[in-house]
């Protein structure tokens, strides 16, 4: 149930992330300490998650529900798979968030503070940005071969279009 999650204590969301392919290697202590600088939060139906033009250093994993990231209003994906991240380009990037996302139902995300990172000493510190990051690398070029699938599908669909 999705309101046990938003109550979990630390062995219970540590469960939780091992089943995020992107915590898969860390620890229990990691994760410990991965869950000092986060915070696990519930959303209700269609409440907002991120609002597009905000400006943080948080990235979000969700851990149960859906949530639909909305640009200018419009609907661009359904977020429904444990472990799906959103908010990493504007921890990327430094720059405001580009979509809004919005809860479907009842929805629990872990929320990783990267400046809470900053502040783990040295090694932690570039131990755990080097995973985070590496599994960012991973969502984008997934999301880049997505994109260019979808490219050359419109572009054979306007093909079509001009030759009848």
């Amino acid at each position: 149930m999705v309101d046990d999650v938003y109550l979990m204590d630390n062995e219970e969301a540590i469960t939780h992330l091992k089943s995020i392919p992107s915590f898969e290697c860390f620890t229990e202590e990691d994760l410990n300490r991965l869950l000092d600088v986060s915070e696990v939060r519930t959303y209700r139906e269609n409440e907002c998650i991120i609002e597009e033009n905000s400006v943080d250093k948080r990235v979000f994993y969700l851990i149960a529900g859906q949530a639909k990231v909305v640009k200018n209003g419009r609907e661009l994906i359904i977020l429904r798979r444990t472990g799906d991240v959103f908010g990493e380009m504007g921890v990327i990037t430094g720059v405001a968030r580009s979509a809004s996302v919005y809860a479907m139902k009842n929805t629990s995300c872990l929320i990783v503070d990267l400046a809470g990172i900053d502040r783990f000493d040295e090694t932690n510190r570039l131990t755990f940005k080097y995973l985070i990051f590496r599994s960012f690398a991973e969502i984008m070029a997934n999301r880049l071969k997505n994109t260019t699938d979808e490219l050359v599908k419109a572009k054979q669909a306007l093909e079509e279009i001009k030759g009848q």
